[in-house]
């Protein structure tokens, strides 16, 4: 059996901005299910995130889409293989246009921090102590 995947649909307004943006942060797109209306990120072997236009989005769904300056629908959560690696990439991320909309938060065995893409969607980026995930 295979491994379950996820794909996260988000709507963008600038699609060719969001690529780029995500581009800055070594992210490489499927050229197989790219087009002028949607964008096939790849995250990892089983995380894919559909950057779709809105125009795109609504083709999916009957309902508004949100407003993010104003609201928050999800909160997306990648973990991340140590804390220097949180920081670099929540860095890059700002340096590329994204907001930090709170300061880290350090657990001692957990550390994450966050940033808002250009569309407003919130990405955590998590770093958890191995050592507390009993097996």
């Amino acid at each position: 059996m295979s491994a379950t995947m996820i794909f996260v649909n988000l709507p963008v307004k600038d699609l060719d901005a969001s690529k780029a943006f995500w581009g800055k942060l070594g992210y490489s797109f499927n050229a197989q299910f790219t087009d002028e209306n949607c964008a096939s990120m790849v995250i990892s072997d089983t995380i894919v995130a559909m950057l779709l236009t809105e125009a795109r989005f609504k083709d999916f769904t009957h309902k508004a889409i949100t407003d993010t300056s104003t609201s928050t629908e999800v909160l997306l959560c990648l973990s991340s293989e140590s804390r220097t690696a949180v920081d670099e990439l929540v860095d890059a991320a700002v340096g590329a246009g994204a907001t930090e909309p709170r300061p880290a938060q350090d657990y001692g065995t957990m550390y994450g921090r966050a940033f808002e893409d250009l569309d407003g969607h919130t990405w955590e980026i998590m770093w958890m102590d191995p050592a507390m995930i009993e097996s």
